[in-house]
């Protein structure tokens, strides 16, 4: 009987044919069988074998995070992000093109943010680039080529402001500029769909008081930016994607554009799926982020919209700042740096949320491994299936957590989840079939090719 590197054995496997005992096989770090049943005589160099209260998972692929290095370190940084991914059950993550210095809009940067993460990932890591200005007009597309060709997993792109000057939106022009050459290579780009004139217009955000914040990024911003986006990629045949969709009123557009064989693609977050914007209270600045949270009538059209299928996935967005950037002192919303540290509890919040809604867990884990992998492009993740890298997770949905700021493994002591009780808990994380402990650093720098 040949021995395998590695045999895990689950009485309960969230495997493309549904839930089921299984036996995997890993050998040199890619699945090889899922045999149905977990007593399946095999012989191996090592076997692992989960508790009766545990559920393997595939590992989970989160396509947006802010890891902000170089440049903003003291923000977050690739081992402390990496690390905080993987205690969260994520074994690959893709890495967006701001808050670092130099962002990854030219080769350059993207060579940056690759020496900067070398020898500190806990889990694998692609990159996005990013569509600004400086390479979106018309006789400056070819940096977008350029990165496209170096692996980039497509172009992040912003309608309004990013907040970061080194990182400028893009004008109507500008995208459909940006959007043709990315078409003509067969990239996708990533709006952040805000709309400019429509911010400008609302009341200004300032004070204590959550729904003062609301008031200054109403629907009516995301409405116009998504018409825009789909306007976009209806003339140019661009593969268009959402990023943090929080605003249902849009769902509508999504709808008929997808009815009309738009190329489209959403995604929301945990946070817009698990909170609400009448539990926030005041001067509480670990919530603000943009586009806001919202109401819970709003959140939940967005569940069935994501039941529905016209939300793809489920995402992070974890955008983390230092303490001082969050006004914490001061608890001004109109000031505060906008951005949820929500990477290594997702799970936990998605899970505590739709077991409450009555949606399974195998539902929650396709949204966030196999559905971003897909969206992203990212190959070999997402699923446990024959072919596919033994990126696992061992979750105990059972399991109660209290989640508390300053445990958690990113950079910063700051969570919108602070002191909340989640259900469900990743015991262990397993990347190309070995287990991520506190000090591993055997995750890789992956291409979309």
């Amino acid at each position: 009987m040949t021995e395998h590197a590695l045999v895990v054995r689950a009485r309960r496997a969230l495997t493309p044919e549904g839930e089921r005992p299984v036996s995997v096989v890993v050998d040199d770090g890619r699945i090889t069988e899922v045999l149905s049943g977990d007593e399946v005589p095999l012989t191996a160099g090592r076997e692992l074998r989960l508790a009766e209260d545990e559920v393997l998972l595939p590992g989970l692929v989160d396509s947006h995070v802010h890891v902000n290095e170089p440049g903003r370190t003291e923000w977050e940084g690739f081992a402390s992000a990496t690390r905080a991914a993987a205690l969260g059950g994520v074994t690959t993550l893709v890495d967006m093109p701001l808050n670092s210095v130099p962002p990854t809009t030219t080769l350059d940067g993207l060579r940056a943010k690759r020496a900067a993460a070398e020898g500190k990932l806990a889990v694998d890591v692609g990159f996005w680039g990013g569509a600004v200005p400086e390479n979106s007009g018309p006789d400056t597309t070819g940096t977008l080529s350029d990165l496209w060709d170096e692996g980039v997993f497509g172009f992040k792109s912003f309608l309004s402001p990013s907040g970061v000057d080194e990182f400028g939106h893009l004008s109507p022009e500008q995208l459909h500029t940006a959007a043709t050459a990315i078409q003509a290579f067969g990239g996708r780009l990533i709006v952040h769909a805000e709309d400019p004139g429509v911010l400008a217009a609302a009341p200004p955000a300032a004070g204590r008081e959550y729904s003062d914040f609301l008031a200054s990024r109403p629907d009516a911003a995301e409405h116009a930016a998504i018409s825009l986006v789909i306007d976009t990629a209806r003339r140019t045949g661009v593969r268009a994607h959402i990023l943090h969709l929080s605003s249902a009123s849009a769902l509508p557009l999504i709808a008929q554009a997808r009815a009309e064989g738009v190329p489209l693609t959403v995604e929301s977050c945990p946070h817009y799926l698990t909170l609400a914007a009448e539990e926030i209270p005041a001067g509480d600045t670990s919530y603000k982020c943009c586009p806001p949270i919202r109401g819970s009538a709003n959140r939940d059209l967005l569940w069935r919209a994501l039941r529905d299928g016209l939300i793809d996935c489920v995402v992070s967005d974890h955008s983390p700042s230092t303490p001082d950037l969050k006004d914490l002192d001061t608890g001004d919303f109109g000031t505060a740096w906008g951005g949820v540290s929500g990477l290594q509890v997702g799970l936990s919040a998605m899970w505590t949320e739709a077991r409450g809604r009555g949606v399974g867990l195998a539902e929650v884990v396709r949204w966030m491994s196999a559905e971003p992998a897909r969206v992203a492009g990212v190959r070999g993740k997402g699923s446990i299936a024959p072919g596919l890298d033994a990126d696992l997770a061992v979750f105990a949905p059972e399991e109660t957590v209290r989640v508390r700021a300053g445990a958690l493994a990113h950079r910063n002591p700051l969570s919108a989840y602070d002191g909340a009780e989640l259900r469900g808990r990743v015991r262990r994380t397993l990347l190309r079939g070995r287990e991520v402990g506190p000090d591993s650093v055997e995750g890789r720098m992956i291409t979309r090719t």
